[in-house]
């Protein structure tokens, strides 16, 4: 390959990184295209799936600033899901892609321009997606809101309850002692 395919292809890499909130290093040996396509197609909502050139992307990952991408971490064949939309829902793709075809190993990742070993690329994907955390987070405000809600108004009930007791007790005095027949 000329020198200036290989300058634009790390200048492909790059971009690809410095767009992407996270990416997922993989090791694709063994997978067919059949299978690879199946894999693009499930993560496609949120990532990008590209088999790349090791040393391409070494360069391309520092120049992108993303330094805890290393030699170590592209060792052997690589592909890189470039995470563009919910890396958590990208992370349980490529889990229960690799559990289907257990030939996918996810070799770790980053995230937020920090390393990612793949048990923790695993605990990622163990996560509930953003959408149902930030439900549960809307939940848990609003039970915080009506506890409040009720704490403000129970001294007002209960001062209520007081006065009409008080009113009760009053007007049962005031009716004054039962007649007694005779």
């Amino acid at each position: 390959m000329a020198r200036p395919d290989k300058a634009a292809a790390v200048a492909e890499i790059a971009d690809r990184f410095r767009d992407s909130n996270a990416a997922v290093l993989t090791e694709y040996r063994g997978l067919t295209v059949a299978q690879l396509t199946e894999l693009r197609t499930n993560i496609k909502a949120h990532a990008t799936y590209a088999v790349v050139k090791n040393t391409l992307t070494a360069i391309a990952a520092r120049e992108a600033g993303m330094t805890a991408i290393d030699e170590k971490s592209l060792a052997g064949p690589t592909a890189v899901a470039f995470v563009t939309g919910d890396p958590v829902e990208t992370a349980k793709a490529l889990r229960d892609f690799a559990k289907t075809y257990p030939a996918l190993v996810i070799k770790g990742g980053v995230l937020d321009g920090k390393a990612l070993s793949p048990a923790e690329v695993t605990q990622l994907a163990d996560l509930e997606s953003r959408d149902v955390l930030l439900a549960k987070l809307a939940g848990a405000m609003k039970a915080s809101l009506n506890n409040a809600a009720y704490l403000f108004a129970a001294p007002l009930s209960q001062a209520a309850r007081v006065v009409d007791a008080l009113r009760q007790q009053r007007e049962e005095q005031q009716g004054g002692s039962p007649q007694t027949e005779g």
